[in-house]
């Protein structure tokens, strides 16, 4: 019968730079700085309401719920954002006729012109992200971040306190 040695209270340590979760948020929140600034001063909209536009450009039209749970937005949130783009003349609502609890938004003809011209600028900024890293490694980045992301999924709808998961 052999005994179970405890981790080290060293071993115990969480440390930042190392802890996958805080990394991948650091990571996450410099990018998107660094890309809030490029639509920022071009076009004078916040990372929220790019979310939205980006959101719809790519899918077309959406109610607020949808573009929530695309961008992983809280719900008030995305009312903001959309009001503003809204009062802008940059998104359109459209009663839902089967649930008049929500309504449809899809980008006006001016919202489509600003979408047209900041995709080019986001493309190169991502190239300018990665520059210097090899395909190969960008293929084996993008896979698992994709698990990442559905394991993510799954433990945010299951995360129970008690077993740590």
């Amino acid at each position: 019968m052999s005994e179970k040695t405890s981790p080290s209270l060293q071993d115990q340590m969480l440390r930042l730079e190392r802890f996958l979760p805080y990394r991948l948020n650091v990571v996450g929140t410099l990018g998107g700085r660094a890309l809030g600034r490029i639509y920022g001063e071009h076009f004078g909209i916040g990372i929220p309401e790019w979310r939205v536009v980006a959101q719809l450009g790519e899918f077309g039209k959406l109610t607020s719920r949808d573009i929530g749970e695309l961008a992983q937005m809280h719900k008030t949130k995305v009312s903001r954002a959309v009001t503003e783009l809204e009062k802008r003349g940059l998104v359109s609502r459209a009663e839902n006729r089967q649930d008049r609890r929500e309504s449809f938004v899809t980008l006006t003809p001016a919202g489509k012109r600003i979408y047209d011209q900041i995709v080019p600028l986001a493309l190169g900024f991502e190239a300018r992200w990665i520059e210097g890293i090899a395909p190969e490694e960008i293929k084996v980045f993008e896979r698992v971040l994709s698990t990442l992301t559905e394991r993510g999924r799954l433990l945010a709808g299951n995360y129970r306190e008690e077993d740590g998961s």
